[in-house]
């Protein structure tokens, strides 16, 4: 997959622009806080439906303005394909998404039109953050590739509030506590599909990210990826976790909250066989990060048979040369945007375009 255009209007500090990105780099370099990372922030919006960087999506709607809106375009073996968000402060729908000439019905429609890895300083939140941050990648990767994960994510959430509303009803009427059983049903049901697809993905996951820690280590240490579920080794998930939550029910109406199910699972990172998130240095932190998201960029490839594109926001300073020289390696493969404030950070890259940014300008140098 190739992105050809990325167009912004009034989309965070940029009234218009319109970017033709190079096939292989395309780098945008200039001071902090021009709008550099506003770039990546676009092409994430088009690939996931949602900043990674904030759940308002009318933070992303430049100040003073009612709309706004990013498209882009990609060129795919099936043909080309656009794709356009548009972002509203005053209509009744505040995000529609249009995929070529036809208004998407759902969010969910997007998902697969444009696929890409974002790499950020943040992501060492992914090892030293609670299970939510590592849940968060795994989710956000799955619903990329497989459409029908995102929706029963949201089948999960939905279902899971109604029912944690439910216990908290009960304690006020214990009429209703036949009706907890639909809930486990459902629950059970959903949780099951989410599970199997979690515990696949960190299988394969796993193994590419061990061979890239490998690498980016010289040999010298080991990462080990584990799904970590209170039903991860069972047969049949569905008919598992129908058993823990009635064995959790009591336990459940005390508190008034679900303790059992998928939003409680983990990715369990260890190097060497020691949790990363308690021993690892930083710097071995943020090697386990950067072989995820090799692992996660080799994954997607081989999951939808087209190369996702690779968004590298302002990470190449944090990287040691050993790490940097491993990563402009994997460059090469695909297409990629870079942020940086100083292009010596990408000594060795192939630069196919390199744009200047200032103010929310972009000038091609």
């Amino acid at each position: 997959m190739q992105v050809t255009s990325l167009s912004l209007s009034c989309f965070r500090n940029y009234e218009k622009a319109v970017i033709e990105p190079d096939a292989g780099v395309t780098v945008f370099t200039g001071p902090n806080a021009q709008g550099k990372t506003n770039i990546l922030e676009a092409l994430h919006l088009c690939c996931l439906g949602k900043s990674h960087r904030t759940s308002r999506d009318e933070e992303l709607i430049q100040w003073g303005k009612d709309t706004a809106r990013v498209t882009v375009k990609t060129a795919q073996r099936d043909g080309t394909h656009e794709v356009a968000v548009i972002l509203s402060r005053t209509q009744k729908k505040k995000k529609t998404v249009r995929i070529g000439l036809r208004q998407a019905e759902r969010i969910g429609e997007l998902l697969g039109h444009v696929c890409g890895v974002l790499f950020s300083p943040e992501d060492l939140q992914i090892v030293k953050e609670g299970p939510a941050e590592r849940r968060r990648f795994m989710d956000m990767q799955l619903s990329q590739l497989r459409p029908a994960y995102f929706y029963a994510l949201q089948r999960a959430v939905r279902t899971l509030n109604q029912r944690n509303a439910l216990l908290k009803e009960i304690a006020r009427n214990p009429s209703l506590l036949p009706t907890l059983d639909m809930w486990d049903e459902q629950l059970a049901r959903v949780g099951a599909v989410i599970c199997e697809n979690r515990r696949e993905a960190v299988d394969k996951l796993a193994q590419l990210a061990r061979s890239a820690h490998l690498s980016l280590t010289g040999g010298r240490e080991e990462l080990n990826l584990r799904y970590v579920s209170q039903v991860a080794d069972a047969q049949n998930v569905y008919e598992a976790l129908l058993e823990r939550l009635a064995r959790a029910r009591s336990e459940d109406l005390r508190r008034m909250t679900t303790t059992v199910g998928v939003h409680r699972d983990d990715i369990a990172i260890t190097i060497d066989g020691r949790e990363a998130r308690t021993f690892a240095s930083q710097g071995q932190q943020r090697s386990a990060v950067l072989s995820l998201k090799l692992a996660q960029l080799e994954w997607a490839g081989q999951e939808s048979g087209e190369a996702p594109i690779l968004m590298l926001d302002d990470v190449m300073s944090e990287l040691d040369p050993n790490r940097r020289r491993q990563l402009i390696e994997r460059i090469d493969r695909v297409q990629t945007f870079v942020t940086c404030t100083d292009l010596s950070d990408l000594a060795g890259a192939k630069q196919g375009a390199v744009y200047r940014v200032e103010k929310g300008e972009l000038k091609r140098i």
